[in-house]
């Protein structure tokens, strides 16, 4: 099977393989966390059970900081296959398949045949795009429609008078990703065409781009919901409206920093330019080379537009507009997201031409210089993670993960701040992970540089992309491990047991601390002094549910004749509710504890 040339469907079909490894185990295991994931799944679920499809809820709440299509997205699978964590997933998985398959088609378009299809591959093996879809976030997603939309500018750029329908594509690109992530749907594509434009001196171009009715076509495909949202939502009592919150507050004051509530950190600068290397590898190794493809002004020559000069010149800038805008902005370490399908593309052309050229060339022992350093770091992380598994003894058959685990929760802002608890003690829970981790890093990076030095150039990149399939499957586990501590779901099983409708849960402070107990459970949950963050505008309205109880009303409750189960992480919790009355466990998971003011039976207790 040729798969990195030619018009054979074998390319797709390997990328569909390494897609199938990789990515849909994720869409079964592990359960969904609490904060986003939970909250955004649970959000998807109500926009199904309240039939509402314009404004957003989370526990009843109205949620009008996001933008609607990840939710559409997941109401309909829901409603096609059920409510469950691979159909809450389910969107997303698909969505990284379509941008692979984006890849290797504009990789074949604009570039060679093979260069899409190593394009295709560094995304889907690279150990970013599989760690920023362990959570319900739509960034990768926001990459596919950037890589859409610049499909069809550049096609039309190298035409020399881009046709109708191509410009509307393109509109129509930019209308979606504003209904998946905001006005960067905008902005992104706006400011990549217009300094691509100005870098080969052809500003002119806008002219031919039929801006009018581009914008029509625009606003056509985004405004509705937009018009509807605010309808639906304007200021009232102490809210301020859709428009204040989702425009003002949810985009200019959260890129300033002064977003209010402030429930979010920023990721250190350097470290979110640095992190590009470990969200690419192992093909971060050929990044320096790689670049140096890249072209800032072009020769004006009579095959400008068609060159390869051009089209690596465009990914670049998709890549390097995205990585300034959020320089200068509040950042998460998965905001880079969307300028990893560029820098995918420039990598897939390096390795395309690495393994085409001849074994004394430049780019051929720049290649075996990269390989060599990436086994120096393969060896390192190979002997780290081997050393972990060895020295680390196994705990007490009493103790579970959070019980190994420091507590930072400074670094909870961030998504990955949990990470960030891991002791050498916990290490032992994680032993088969790192031993399976030090054996694909180890004969990755190794075969990996005697490949390239016998100059099979073409195995020596299969075998990182399997090595990366067998690490990345040792990260899955790994995440199992961690998924009680992460999430929720065995407190939520153990609540379902005996779960009657006339029962009523709580949640120990903010909605996003057990919001993938209201996702399993089905069932909206009451919050004890967590009136903040997430669920804190949407509680201004008028008809907000009350929801929210204070010091008062949990002790009026707790002694009354309803069945409560109190969900916490405190374990000072339990000397409080034993003084308002009868109090007995329930479950304990993941450093995390329910508790019921009724007897529980040996059945159900855990």
């Amino acid at each position: 099977m040729n798969f990195t040339s030619g018009r054979h469907w074998s390319s797709y079909f390997a990328i569909f393989l390494l897609w199938l490894a990789i990515f849909v185990p994720g869409l079964f295991h592990p359960s969904l966390f609490d904060d986003a994931d939970g909250a955004h799944a649970e959000a998807g679920r109500e926009m199904l059970t309240l039939h509402d499809w314009v404004t957003l809820h989370e526990n009843g709440i109205r949620y009008l900081e996001k933008a609607p299509i990840p939710y559409w997205a997941m109401a309909v699978s829901f409603s096609l296959f059920g409510v469950t964590e691979w159909t809450a997933r389910l969107a997303q998985g698909l969505g990284v398949l379509a941008l692979a398959f984006f890849l290797l088609k504009a990789g074949r378009r604009f570039l060679t045949p093979s260069a899409g299809f190593w394009s295709a591959v560094v995304l889907v093996t690279s150990f970013g795009p599989y760690l920023f879809t362990r959570i319900l976030i739509p960034d990768l997603l926001v990459g596919l429609w950037i890589g859409l939309g610049l499909y069809f500018f550049f096609d039309g750029w190298q035409s020399g008078n881009p046709c109708v329908l191509s410009c509307w594509a393109l509109a129509v690109t930019v209308a979606l990703n504003v209904l998946t992530k905001g006005l960067i749907g905008i902005v992104f594509p706006a400011a990549i065409i217009f300094v691509f434009l100005l870098l080969v001196g052809d500003l002119r171009h806008l002219l031919k781009m039929r801006l009018i009715s581009s914008t029509i076509v625009l606003l056509l495909v985004a405004a509705p919901w937009h018009i509807l949202a605010a309808i639906k939502n304007p200021p009232a009592g102490q809210a301020k409206g859709f428009l204040w919150f989702y425009f003002v507050n949810e985009h200019f004051l959260r890129y300033i920093g002064k977003r209010y509530p402030v429930d979010y950190g920023t990721f250190p600068l350097l470290l979110f330019w640095g992190m590009i290397l470990v969200w690419l590898m192992p093909w971060s190794s050929f990044l320096p080379q790689a670049l140096r493809q890249v072209r800032l002004r072009l020769l004006r020559t009579a095959n400008m537009r068609t060159s390869h000069e051009a089209a690596l010149l465009l990914f670049f800038v998709w890549a390097i507009v995205i990585l300034l805008f959020f320089s200068f902005s509040t950042r998460q370490e998965y905001y880079l997201a969307p300028a990893l399908p560029g820098i995918a593309l420039i990598l897939g052309n390096w390795l395309a031409r690495e393994s085409e050229s001849a074994y004394g060339s430049d780019i051929a022992r720049s290649g075996r210089i990269s390989s060599t350093v990436y086994l120096v770091v393969g060896i390192l992380i190979s002997i780290v993670t081997l050393t972990l598994a060895i020295i680390s003894h196994a705990p007490d058959p009493n103790m579970e993960l959070a019980d190994l685990l420091n507590k930072n929760p400074d670094a909870y802002v961030l998504s990955l701040g949990h990470f960030l608890d891991l002791t050498g003690a916990a290490m032992s829970l994680f032993r088969w992970p790192l031993i399976g981790t030090a054996v694909a890093f180890f004969f990755g990076s190794g075969l990996n540089w005697l490949l390239r030095r016998r100059g099979s150039v073409t195995a020596a990149n299969i075998v990182l992309a399997l090595s990366m399939c067998l690490f990345i499957e040792c990260a899955h586990v790994a995440l199992g491990v961690f998924a009680p501590v992460l999430g929720s779901k065995p407190l939520a099983v153990a609540i379902n047991r005996q779960l009657q409708p006339a029962d009523e849960i709580i949640s120990d402070g903010e909605f996003s601390n057990t919001s993938s107990i209201a996702f399993y459970t089905r069932r909206q949950l009451l919050i004890y002094n967590g009136r903040i963050n997430g669920l804190w505008f949407g509680s201004l309205f008028p008809d907000s549910p009350p929801i929210f109880l204070d010091d008062a009303d949990l002790a009026q409750r707790w002694p009354g004749p309803t069945r409560l189960y109190f969900v916490t992480g405190d374990d000072k919790k339990q000397s409080l509710l034993e003084h308002l009355g009868p109090t007995y466990e329930l479950a304990h998971s993941g450093g995390k504890t329910v508790f019921t003011n009724r007897p529980v039976s040996p059945t159900t207790a855990q």
